[in-house]
């Protein structure tokens, strides 16, 4: 009794949603060439930018944050080609969470969807707090100076020096706008691109204009210099080493792992490229693209600002406009503010749209409270999603700086392109599954009569007896479940020696690398027994399912995108990894006291008196849009 109870509890863990037949007549085909790549590019980089470059460049990497910049491009082109596969699995448009969902099952969509919401409310967080401080540089601080002489003496160290009232009114007023059925329109969208791309370009060229090389090379003489003369607001940063590279290649790579952000934007290239006649060239070729337009911008601007201005001296949340006041330029100054106060305010009502559409989208499945998923009559707005999440954000604009919430936010998004790899690698040597409701009833109807009669069904199970030899040499040219359940060991197995060995490297590099005989020893042994795993899983059957799209050199690319994100991730502080597991144990609670009972795929099976099932089946289609 106790082992069924354990089988049934583990079935739900893992149940799929199955997407509903959709009408192909309905789908339109895009016609896309190549310059279309080009436009997502120019589209994607967006107000992070602003946000982050000036206390990466200040705190963690120096002028250095354009080679960590160039780390973040080469490593999301490994998680993005993951993505890319994940996408091409599913036959329709929607969100990590929904592809999460139907190709790995319950638990891995909510966890998934769980720290999608933790990005989507941290970055409101972050670009209400940008906002506050552009705003605040036009009117000459005032805002700051006041709230820093009333609050700055009551706050605790581990939060920002003054709560940010204003950030708090702009997260309420954009969450009335949201209620009341303000939608991002097309000729909006085309705005905030032409300022975005418009001040972007003003950057790199005034940095071409008024940069100076002998800020790449600053010394301590200099920082003296600057500290007997800083008449500024805000205190100067550290110095480090000085030169290029003040903090080292550790700093670099610190910096790339705060500045790693999740591409959403690639979901809309892979979509769209799945409709071309050439999927497999256009999608890696657009996905090269965008990253390289990406990388392109935000080192050019990086750049810049660490030229006309040494990078000790950049203001850390508000750099762009403080760099044109640093060389004089102050009619540039307001100019450049105005644009990116429009930008961001964009920026914001994107963020908290797709944020109230996805809490919505885990209500309607169950797994979140239902009550998250009401909506407004009036305006059909999820009205309840857009306050709560609202308030979170506010809260934590109000509370905590940039910088805190950038390296937390940033930690959500390295696990979230984890758990793309760890599905890629996966999903590949699993045997054939259909994802669609109507094919999955189709082939239950089909089985039905051989059940019982028919012992061809074990025949790709046939080889058993030697355990050893099926890890090696399996029997079956085609997946089966035997050599798909082999997948799934070696990939958690593989999963816990990456951890400790991005642990090692993460915190003692100097030892691994130096020759301590331990250290070495252990890290060797580890590359040993991963390199040993990732054969074995390379010698199991691929599934020959026709994808748009398929991620070239498997397992090894999948593998090291896996690396590369937990190598990130051990990057971030102590009190970064304390605040992501209180978020998480705060989730699988939600999860296990609620979703596990409440969702759709457990009310659909075969418990239909539940009241409500069929309010919310209404409703499940709408997930699809997150």
């Amino acid at each position: 009794m106790l082992g069924q109870h354990v089988h049934q509890f583990g079935e739900k863990l893992v149940r799929r949603r199955p997407l509903e037949p959709s009408d192909e007549s309905e789908i339109p085909t895009p016609h896309l060439n190549t310059f279309n790549p080009m436009v997502f590019g120019v589209n994607t980089p967006k107000a992070r930018i602003y946000i982050l470059a000036g206390a990466v460049a200040v705190y963690v990497a120096g002028p250095a944050i354009v080679i960590s910049f160039l780390v973040v491009g080469l490593f999301s082109l490994l998680s993005g080609f993951c993505f890319a596969e994940l996408v091409a699995w599913v036959p329709c448009s929607g969100s990590e969470y929904l592809y999460s969902y139907v190709t790995m099952g319950q638990l891995y969509a909510f966890i998934t969807g769980w720290n999608i919401i933790l990005h989507l409310v941290l970055a409101t967080a972050c670009v209400t707090r940008a906002w506050s401080y552009t705003f605040d540089s036009l009117i000459g601080n005032h805002i700051l100076q006041v709230l820093e002489e009333t609050f700055s003496e009551h706050m605790p160290s581990f939060l920002a020096p003054y709560p940010d009232f204003v950030a708090l009114a702009l997260v309420l007023l954009m969450a009335g706008l949201l209620i009341l059925g303000v939608q991002v329109t097309e000729l909006v969208r085309k705005v905030a691109t032409g300022f975005n791309v418009l001040v972007l370009s003003f950057v790199i060229l005034s940095g071409f204009i008024k940069g100076d090389l002998h800020n790449w090379q600053l010394t301590e003489q200099d920082y003296k210099l600057a500290t007997a003369g800083s008449s500024d607001s805000y205190s100067l940063g550290p110095l480090g080493s000085g030169g290029f590279v003040p903090f080292g290649f550790e700093g670099i790579l610190q910096g790339a792992a705060v500045l790693f952000y999740p591409y959403f934007e690639l979901n809309a290239i892979v979509t769209a490229g799945k409709e071309t006649t050439n999927p497999q060239r256009f999608i890696p070729w657009s996905i090269v693209i965008v990253i390289s337009s990406c990388f392109l911008t935000y080192s050019g601007v990086t750049a810049a600002l660490t030229l006309m201005v040494p990078y000790y001296q950049i203001h850390p949340y508000n750099p762009l406009p403080q760099a044109f006041h640093h060389v004089g330029w102050a009619p540039a100054r307001y100019f450049v503010a105005v644009v990116i106060l429009c930008v961001l305010f964009y920026s914001l009502l994107v963020v908290m749209l797709a944020m109230s559409r996805l809490i919505c989208a885990m209500a309607e499945d169950g797994l979140l409270f239902q009550g998250l998923g009401q909506t407004y009559a009036r305006r059909g707005t999820p009205f309840v999603a857009v306050l709560v999440s609202a308030t979170l954000s506010g809260i934590l604009a109000v509370l905590f700086e940039i910088f805190h919430l950038v390296e937390l936010m940033s930690i959500g998004a390295l696990l979230s392109y984890f758990l793309v790899a760890f599905s890629v690698l996966i999903l590949r040597y699993q045997p054939d599954q259909n994802f669609s409701k109507k094919e999955k009833v189709e082939e239950e109807i089909e089985m039905e009569p051989t059940v019982g009669t028919s012992p061809l069904g074990c025949v790709p199970e046939a080889g058993t007896s030697n355990p050893l030899k099926s890890l090696c040499n399996p029997i079956s040219t085609t997946p089966t479940l035997k050599s798909g359940q082999i997948v799934y060991g070696c990939t958690f197995l593989l999963v816990l020696l990456l951890t400790i060995l991005s642990l090692l490297l993460a915190q003692w590099p100097s030892r691994v690398f130096s020759g301590d005989p331990g250290f070495t020893a252990g890290a060797v042994l580890l590359l040993l027994l991963i390199a040993g795993i990732t054969a074995i899983i390379w010698r199991q059957p691929q599934n020959p399912s026709p994808l748009p799209f398929r991620v070239p050199a498997l397992p090894v690319l999948p593998v090291l995108s896996i690396f590369v994100n937990v190598y990130l991730m051990m990057q971030m502080t102590t009190w970064t990894w304390a605040q992501f597991g209180i978020w998480n144990v705060v989730g699988l609670a939600i999860y296990f006291g609620y979703g596990i009972q409440h969702s759709l795929e457990d009310m659909s099976n075969p418990q239909p008196s539940t009241s409500n099932s069929q309010t919310l089946d209404e409703h499940t289609p709408g997930a699809e849009s997150s």
